[in-house]
């Protein structure tokens, strides 16, 4: 009778301790599951984020305030940084930057080497022949600067016969040579322009007025100032290759941002003030 009762409680725990290993293979193997299926949505979120086409934005460095280096933290800033990157995360696209020379932006964009092109560039007609734009997102124009001292020019009027430094391929440089008898010397970056005029190479400096404006209160320690009136009514948009349908989509964000204030902010950050009317 003891053996029968023993040989029965030694079945018993048998019974226990193969359910219990049961039942833990098999939480082992769901949550074997749960981690191959936690695995495969990371992977698949990867994928998807990897898959996700990246544009390349053409710009400047050296075109103070809109592309330039930081000096302390050496990052690329400025307008035209804050707001392509504002642009892009509205339209819900990955963009990466190449900087370059600011004639190479025009052309690389025409070509379609770039997907996006964003330096100041002014909407002019001969651009839009290879070039699709978007809505203007700045509205600017020309200036002459001289070194400070400087009396005999007053104006635009007074630069025939003059050297007169600006930048390759910019709107300055073809204002120079269709209106006026200056010698026009250009130069692949503004600043060296600015620095041939500080240093009595150069009679006179025409280029883009935020830009002038900036670089004489800034940079040049009170030795450069502007003289006469803003020269011709120019706008800056967003350059893209022909038939490029990013550009409906960037377009449509910046009215987004026009709309919703991001715009006006960034804006006011660079420049110090609201856009008049806003």
């Amino acid at each position: 009778m003891y053996k029968k009762f023993l040989l029965a409680l030694i079945l018993g725990l048998l019974i226990g301790v193969l359910a219990a290993c049961g039942d833990s293979s098999k939480d082992e193997e769901k949550s074997d599951t749960n981690e191959s299926e936690s695995a495969n949505e990371e992977e698949a979120t990867n994928d998807d984020a990897s898959d996700k086409e990246v544009y390349t934005v053409a710009t400047d460095n050296g075109y103070v305030p809109f592309e330039f280096i930081d000096e302390d933290s050496g990052d690329l800033v400025g307008f035209d940084i804050d707001l392509i990157n504002a642009l892009a995360e509205e339209a819900g696209i990955e963009i990466e930057f190449e900087v370059l020379e600011f004639d190479g932006i025009v052309a690389g964009v025409s070509s379609g080497r770039f997907d996006v092109g964003i330096a100041g560039m002014t909407i002019t007609e001969e651009r839009q022949e290879s070039i699709d734009f978007t809505q203007p997102y700045y509205e600017a124009g020309l200036i002459l600067a001289v070194k400070e001292g400087n009396e005999e020019i007053q104006s635009i009027d007074d630069v025939d016969g003059k050297v007169v430094a600006t930048r390759t391929g910019s709107t300055s440089q073809e204002y120079l040579e269709a209106n006026t008898e200056a010698n026009a010397e250009a130069f692949p970056g503004i600043i060296e322009a600015y620095q041939n005029v500080l240093a009595g190479r150069a009679d006179a400096v025409l280029y883009d007025l935020p830009n002038v404006s900036y670089y004489s209160e800034k940079e040049a320690g009170g030795e450069l100032k502007t003289v006469g009136e803003k020269l011709t009514g120019e706008d800056y948009g967003i350059a893209f290759p022909k038939g490029s349908e990013l550009r409906d989509v960037i377009d449509d964000a910046l009215t987004s941002l026009k709309e919703n204030g991001t715009y006006d902010d960034i804006y006011e950050e660079w420049f110090g003030e609201r856009p008049e009317g806003t």
